[in-house]
């Protein structure tokens, strides 16, 4: 497919063959109307990579529930985050934009309301819509009270800006009163996601519910006593790209990041147990996946911001038995943090507002038509927080493709690297003879890419003035209230 690709048509194209397949599982079915649309119970941790569970090889992670989960899902092992930070991903996930369309290219800034929304385009359709836990939208200070009109279009409401002292954890409804979670607060918000799920599973209306959870976000060391002891540093084997001066601070912050992935695994596993005893198993669209993901010294580095795959690629699962069956299977398209949106509408059967710019992939996952991306644009429009240009920090516009990561910083062209060659991205083929042709290649797609998305890759501090965001020497918009 073309990256230049008229995107209205094509998603014209593929509402029609979603319309289609869900008038055929009615037919199929015997029913007199069409099918009630599904239930979305969407789960986002914070800093999960795509590579930290069992059913994706990780040898350290233990991942009992997400592993059968994913025996009976479309696994998108392409997917990407598109700016592999926390507030970058939540906007592109709530209005199916691209972070220089959107504005929020930096943590702590405000997501305006002049799009249509996910929970907006689903209260449309029809649907009760829900929110728990992090939120991470409002910049308005990490601990303050958001009014209904900055919670763009969600009903029910238990959330918090951001916080990451997940034991002493705090949220506000819909008055300005501050209310704290009992104990580890993502064990505590699964908890009353499985309560909403019970009280609208016999609803006249489907509920569309995001769970947001803190964990596994640093710091590492906080997860419940018992899941801690499960997973002693000394034990925790590291990928081959932790340089060795970095070992022991690898096995040492794994360790805290294992121990908090099982807790969720627990965590997601309950819920799916809601979904059953409620008997809205298979007409609920059930998705895990995760908003950036975590280096975790790979290469040197930590946390995310960085291209490598370690912060780049995340976990999605997407479950809709009714329709999609539960056979699992892997989906190699590179999908990218806009394209959800959309996805999940077109699951839905609710109309796709024009102000999305990310493809619809609810055909690709029905079988009834096949959309296809050559890549997934991936970028850092302005470094901050810990990569300060004082430790290299630096603009990047890059694409992933099913088998190669190619990237440019602002003097040209910086990573090359193949994963089937080189599957840990160990050796950056970027300035190698002999590769000019995918050099070229690589580079004529991210160029459409960015005209696709109209983003002329300038320096930092054009968008920054161009938003009026203000921010300190790190380049970090600060987030005391």
């Amino acid at each position: 497919m073309d990256p230049g690709m008229n995107r209205r048509k094509f998603l014209a194209s593929a509402a029609a063959g979603a319309g289609a397949a869900l008038a055929a599982v009615s037919r199929g079915s015997g029913e007199a109307s069409p099918r009630r649309k599904p239930n979305l119970v969407f789960v986002l941790a914070d800093q999960w990579r795509a590579q930290a569970a069992g059913y994706a090889g990780d040898p350290g992670a233990r991942t009992p529930n997400l592993d059968r989960l994913a025996r009976q899902c479309a696994d998108f092992t392409g997917a990407v985050s598109c700016c592999p930070v926390c507030s970058p991903y939540r906007a592109c996930l709530m209005t199916g934009r691209y972070p220089l369309t959107h504005g929020v290219f930096l943590n702590d800034v405000c997501l305006s309301t002049e799009a249509v929304s996910l929970a907006q385009a689903l209260g449309r359709a029809g649907y009760d819509t829900g929110y728990i836990g992090k939120w991470h939208l409002d910049g308005h200070g990490r601990s303050a009270f958001i009014p209904r009109e900055r919670r763009q279009g969600f009903q029910f409401w238990k959330a918090l800006e951001c916080t990451h002292n997940y034991n002493r954890s705090f949220y506000y409804g819909d008055a300005d009163a501050r209310l704290q979670w009992e104990g580890y607060d993502a064990q505590a918000q699964t908890q009353e996601a499985c309560r909403y799920v019970r009280e609208h599973a016999g609803g006249a209306k489907p509920f569309a519910l995001v769970l947001s959870w803190g964990p596994p976000h640093e710091p590492y060391e906080t997860a419940p006593e018992d899941y801690r002891k499960r997973f002693p540093a000394e034990g925790v084997a590291l990928r081959p790209n932790v340089p060795a001066d970095r070992a022991a601070a690898a096995r040492r912050d794994l360790a805290g990041y294992y121990a908090h992935i099982a807790a969720l695994d627990d965590c997601a596993g309950t819920l799916m147990a809601a979904l059953r005893d409620a008997g809205i198993e298979d007409d609920t669209v059930f998705v895990f996946t995760s908003d950036h993901g975590d280096m975790l010294h790979s290469h040197g580095f930590a946390k995310k911001q960085q291209p490598w795959d370690e912060s780049v690629r995340v976990p999605l699962l997407v479950r809709y038995p009714a329709v999609l069956g539960r056979d699992g299977r892997q989906v190699d398209v590179p999908v990218n943090s806009p394209d959800i949106m959309p996805t999940l509408l077109g699951l839905a059967g609710a109309e796709i507002p024009a102000t999305v710019e990310g493809i619809d992939f609810s055909a690709l996952l029905r079988g009834t038509g096949k959309p296809d991306a050559d890549g997934a644009l991936i970028m850092c429009p302005a470094p901050f927080g810990q990569w300060p240009r004082s430790r290299g920090g630096k603009e990047w516009r890059g694409v992933r493709t099913r088998r190669h990561t190619y990237v440019r910083d602002l003097a040209g062209p910086w990573l090359l690297y193949d994963y089937r060659e080189d599957p840990y991205q160990e050796r950056n083929l970027a300035a190698d003879a002999g590769r000019e042709a995918l050099r070229k290649e690589l580079d004529e797609l991210l160029a459409a890419l960015l005209r696709r998305t109209r983003d002329e890759f300038l320096p930092a501090r054009s968008y920054i003035d161009r938003w009026g965001y203000k921010v300190d020497d790190t380049g970090t918009v600060p987030y005391a209230p």
